[in-house]
């Protein structure tokens, strides 16, 4: 019997605080060995000869298969994983929705049934709280004990938001019970508003949506919500932050020594509100929430990102058809709130992150796969390259170059927001547990090979 199923060879192996060439031998889906010349008699091997070898990405923040504004966010656990695979994530965390008057075992038994058989890399899930009462606040306890334990509240959203004595609510709750809460930080009194005067002044376009949701109404939104956790004495984690707005507030509650938690995405570091502007409708194609920011504030979000004000790179992906869209083309309130991004993300952020210098290969790996893992507590099961650990690896080449197109990605929907990216680096070989799932671009995994990921407590960063 060989010694180990896998081999990757010749590697420059990079992990959150190390970089250094080696060998690393997979047996049963693990890491079992670490070292130079490893046997190979027997073996599967892959030559990473030229190449980084990286942990595995972590996408902590998809929205697969999901409900929205009359229809549904395009790509489903299979689609979806397969484009995270040949993009290098191998776990996603999805978010199941609570509906209103069902307990929040019947929203994780709704998003296991669409995952489950179809997922091709691992996933877990984060529970999204929209209707709080003394049973539901009982039953998270025992939900945290079986995996489930991150909970989002949205601060905006009809039909989804909660108020703050929801969010103080559970914030406490979570927190005593080994969890961790997170909040969309907008402020919905302000976007009512505004849509209603821009509906009444006809102004329909996309860009009204960005003018709709202004910077100062996110900040406003997180530091209240940081207030709230720090009266609760709880830490928090405030998702897909777009402007200097929100970062100062967390940089501020930082310096304090307040265990607040940052994510941002892709696109609000390389996209901006001029995109909206974009002829012919094509400005839906960036309708999100938060919205795309002028471009003014995107230094501040990759000095964020690199003193780690932010500990991570999600991309926040729910796709929609332009068809889909166009639900919102009288009125941009009606578009499906949303973009794609999950297989570009590793890429992009090697791209305008490393190869421009603006932080480390050890950074790199922080903020696409590290952090994330300790932050929904599935460290070091996931997220480095370890002996021990979960087979999670991409091998990636620095020299590929290629011009981002919707024609080489995998994501069911119809565009790409970085449509003529230049992208200097690549993953060239995926592997989920001991398993090849993407080569050189392409998915050659098993639909259903992902398994749930059973998260523990948070390690706070």
């Amino acid at each position: 019997m060989s010694k180990f199923d896998l081999v990757i060879k010749g590697g420059t192996v990079v992990t959150a605080s190390d970089t250094f060439k080696a060998d690393l031998g997979v047996k049963n889906e693990k890491v079992i060995e670490i070292g130079i010349d490893l046997c190979t008699e027997g073996a599967e091997v892959v030559d990473a000869s030229g190449k980084y070898v990286f942990p595995g990405g972590i996408d902590p923040h998809t929205h697969m298969d999901m409900p929205f504004g009359g229809t549904y966010s395009s790509d489903d656990f299979k689609t979806g994983t397969i484009a995270a695979a040949c993009g290098g994530t191998t776990t996603i965390v999805d978010f199941a929705i609570q509906q209103n008057g069902k307990t929040l075992k019947d929203a994780t038994d709704t998003w296991r049934e669409k995952a489950d058989g179809k997922a091709v890399i691992d996933y877990g899930i984060h529970i999204s709280v929209t209707d709080l009462n003394d049973d539901i606040l009982n039953e998270m306890p025992e939900i945290i004990k079986q995996g489930y334990s991150s909970f989002k509240m949205f601060m905006t959203y009809d039909g989804l938001r909660v108020d703050d004595g929801t969010i103080i609510r559970t914030l406490m709750k979570v927190n005593e019970s080994g969890g961790l809460a997170c909040v969309h930080a907008e402020n919905y009194y302000v976007i009512d508003y505004l849509t209603k005067k821009f509906r009444e002044e006809g102004k329909g376009e996309p860009i009204y949506h960005a003018l709709s949701r202004p910077d100062l109404a996110e900040g406003e939104a997180a530091g209240r919500a940081i207030k709230l956790a720090k009266i609760a004495n709880a830490p928090l984690c405030i998702v897909h932050n777009s402007c200097e707005a929100s970062v100062s507030e967390i940089a501020r509650a930082r310096a304090e020594g307040y265990p607040i938690i940052g994510e941002t995405c892709p696109q609000y570091l390389l996209l901006s509100e001029d995109n909206y502007r974009e002829p012919d409708f094509n400005g839906a194609k960036y309708v999100m929430s938060p919205p795309l920011r002028d471009k003014k504030n995107w230094p501040t979000m990759w000095k964020a990102l690199k003193d780690n004000t932010v500990q991570f790179v999600a991309t926040d992906h729910c796709p929609f058809f332009m068809k889909q869209k166009e639900m919102g083309k009288e009125f941009f309130a009606q578009i499906p709130n949303g973009a794609p991004g999950v297989e570009l993300r590793m890429s992009l952020m090697y791209t305008y992150g490393v190869a421009e210098g603006k932080f480390d290969l050890n950074r790199f790996v922080q903020v696409t796969s590290t952090n994330a893992a300790k932050v929904y507590g599935m460290y070091p099961q996931k997220g480095t390259i370890a002996v021990g650990s979960d087979a999670d690896i991409v091998v990636f080449d620095p020299n590929v170059e290629i011009v981002a197109t919707k024609s080489m990605l995998h994501e069911n929907v119809d565009y790409t927001p970085y449509e003529g990216f230049k992208l200097k680096g690549a993953p060239v070989v995926t592997i989920s547990r001991g398993s090849i799932v993407a080569k050189d671009g392409q998915f050659v995994g098993k639909e259903g090979a992902g398994k749930f990921v059973i998260r523990k407590a948070p390690t706070l960063i």
